[in-house]
């Protein structure tokens, strides 16, 4: 289930965060954690499984475009179809006709993408 991310998740958040290559330094990711609680274009969500939050999705939003800025799930429950499912999610949030990846996200919403686009089989 996908929840937008509150104060009181913020070592969680950093901790999915932290997955990422880019987000490893401590002061790299309060700059990050800020920009979200502080800029009401960049929206942050947070995938809860049972009672664990396993997963995160960071959108700036644009116009009618969501910019996936970050999106991480614990190595744990990796290869679940989590991501997917976030990205399909977030638009049901944000106002979004399209959604977009940046450099770093790229790769990984390209496999989300292909896997939602694919066939069940």
């Amino acid at each position: 289930m996908l929840v937008r991310y509150k104060k009181s998740c913020e070592k969680i958040a950093m901790g999915l965060l932290s997955f990422m290559p880019q987000e490893k330094d401590v002061k790299k990711l309060l700059e990050t954690i800020q920009t979200y609680e502080n800029n009401p274009n960049w929206n942050l969500f947070m995938w809860k499984k049972d009672e664990d939050f396993v997963g995160l999705i960071g959108v700036e939003t644009s116009d009618e475009v969501c910019l996936v800025q970050h999106i991480s799930v614990n190595p744990s429950h990796r290869g679940e179809g989590i991501g997917k499912e976030m990205v399909s999610k977030v638009t049901q949030f944000l106002p979004c006709t399209e959604v977009r990846a940046i450099a770093s996200t790229k790769p990984f919403l390209d496999k989300c993408l292909i896997h939602q686009e694919g066939t069940d089989a």
